[in-house]
Parts: C-alpha cells; sequence; structure tokens
C-alpha cells in the first residue's frame, strides 16, 4: 500500500485520532523543514515529527528512548519527546510528539558573535562527549553511518570526485580524503550528535539557544560533529571551535574528511540536476554554497 504524503491534514488526523486532547490545535508546517523527517508545529506548543521514509524509522524509538537520558546532562535544551503515534490512516510509520523549542535556525545573519557562538557549541559537545556511553546505540545503518568510519563513505566520496573533475582540484580533494581515511579514533567511543548544521542549531538573540535533531545520533568517533568547522566558520571562530575542543590533528583531519564529503555529493547531485546549489545549502544553513564549503576544505 502506497504511504500518503505528509500534509497539515494527515498530521492533523492522526492527532486527532492518537491523541484527542490535542484535536483542537492548529498544525502548520515548519520554516526550515529537513530531510530525513517531515515538521509540522501543533499549536504554540508542541511540533511532530514524522520519517519521511522507511530507512529514517529507527531513529524514532531511539530519540524517544534516549533523549531524555542525554538532556539532563546538557548545557542547551534539546528536543523532548511527549509522545509517539503508531502508524495509521495508511502513514506507515511510528511519528513522535514533541515539545517546541523557540528560537530561530542559526544562520549567518542571525549569528551575532560567531566566535560566541563557536565556543556555545564546543561547550555542549564536550558535554555530550562526557555522557556515559554505555549502552547506546553504536554507529550503524540508524545513524547513517555517523560516528562510524569514513571509509564507509568512501565509494560516494570518489565517484563525486570523479564527477567534478572539471570544477574541483581533483588531486587535492584525494588527498584530503586520504589524509581522513589513513586516521581512527583511538580513544572509547563517545556519545555523537551526527549532523550539527546550522539548521539543527536555535539561537536566540543571536545566541546558542538549542541543539535540535539526533536523529543521526550514535556512540562512536566525534569527528562527524566537526565538519561545521568548515562549512560554516570562519578562520577566527573557526580556531575558537578548534581551540576548545580537545581534540588531536588527526581527528580535525576526519572532521575535515567529513565536510568534504558533505559538499561533494551534495554539490555533485545538483551539477547532475543542473541545478544550484544555493539552495541545498540553504537547507543546511550553511554560510557558503556547497562550491564554497569545498574551496575551504581545500583551502
Amino acid at each position: 500500500m502506497e504511504t500518503p504524503d505528509i500534509t497539515p491534514e494527515l498530521v492533523s488526523r492522526l492527532v486527532a485520532t492518537q491523541f484527542p486532547q490535542w484535536a483542537h490545535l492548529p498544525v502548520a508546517p515548519v520554516d526550515l523543514d529537513g530531510h530525513d523527517n517531515t515538521t509540522f508545529r501543533l499549536g504554540d506548543e508542541f511540533s511532530v515529527r514524522l520519517p519521511s521514509g522507511e530507512s529514517y524509522v529507527p531513529q524514532v524509538d531511539k530519540e524517544q528512548h534516549w533523549l531524555p537520558v542525554l538532556a539532563p546532562q546538557l548545557p542547551l535544551p534539546i528536543p523532548e519527546p511527549v509522545a509517539r503515534g503508531i502508524p495509521a490512516l495508511g502513514f506507515s510509520r511510528p511519528w513522535s510528539v514533541y515539545r517546541w523549542r523557540p528560537g530561530e535556525p542559526a544562520i549567518a545573519d542571525r549569528v551575532h558573535d560567531e566566535t560566541r557562538f563557536a565556543g556555545d557549541l564546543a561547550a555542549f559537545l564536550t558535554a555530550l562527549y562526557a555522557i556515559d556511553p554505555t549502552g547506546g546505540p553504536a554507529a550503524g545503518a540508524h545513524s547513517f553511518f555517523r560516528g562510524g568510519p569514513l571509509a564507509r563513505l568512501g565509494t560516494d566520496a570518489r565517484q563525486a570526485i570523479t564527477t567534478l573533475a572539471h570544477e574541483v582540484n581533483t588531486e587535492a580533494a584525494t588527498a584530503v580524503w586520504e589524509a581522513a581515511l589513513a586516521t581512527v579514533w583511538e580513544r572509547p567511543a563517545v556519545w555523537v550528535h551526527g549532523d550539527i548544521t546550522n539548521s539543527n542549531l536555535l539561537v536566540k538573540d543571536g545566541q546558542l539557544c538549542a541543539v535540535l535533531d539526533f536523529g543521526c545520533s550514535a556512540v562512536g568517533d566525534p569527528a562527524c560533529d566537526l565538519a561545521i568547522a568548515w562549512t560554516f566558520f570562519t578562520d577566527r571562530s573557526r580556531q575558537a571551535f578548534r581551540d576548545a575542543l580537545a581534540f588531536d590533528e588527526a581527528t580535525w583531519a576526519r572532521g575535515r574528511g567529513w565536510a568534504l564529503w558533505k559538499a561533494l555529493v551534495t554539490h555533485a547531485k545538483h551539477v547532475r540536476s543542473a541545478a544550484t546549489t544555493v539552495d541545498a545549502a540553504g537547507r543546511f544553513g550553511w554560510r557558503l554554497s556547497s562550491r564554497g564549503v569545498l574551496d575551504e576544505v581545500l583551502a
């Protein structure tokens, strides 16, 4: 049976059927939606998050179980699940209701002090990495291998380098990729967020106020969380971010590899579809287009 489109009308019916206490609340799309999940406002206090495909279903129970464990140990608010919906009305996947977190996505013109923002984000990540990971989900398909070895992404990276041979310095890109693959995380595995990008970071009055979307979270190598050093930060704030995180050069090399992979596959996709890269970069909250991020990574 074909799954229906995820629309406000479908969400209203799901809520009314399973949580009648909220049936009177209006449902509206959010301004900056994600790819893995589709999110709606539910009144003023809640949001509804529905997986956009079967591969994202494992994230539902992961967040339902682990977010309440992580939240009290972190210095900033994260999503708070308040209910779990079940498949119904032709929609074949579980879904969640969360407490709404006020704030705006941390795109560049909303961040008043980039260096302070870098320090605040580093402090959040430091706290996350210090949480006891016992029993946490090891990196795997549920996290799209965030927290796992970069080698899992090697085919996509090399295909993208080939696709972009006329646009990027393939020798430099290959050298950065190989340098990332040459290192491994040799310390105990830690909790990782898995998708630290500005569309998942909220600001209020220009300052970091919440961190969203733990769907790619896992226990493993934190290098995946470092890509924002190239996708958003500039020289001074990038250095502040590095200084505030106690990682060796090998971990930063892998972080650079994660940034390279994301920019490569994003730009290659748009080259193949003859589309611009601005919309995709805007969806992630990057400061630059994917082509611009490649320049930063390879500089």
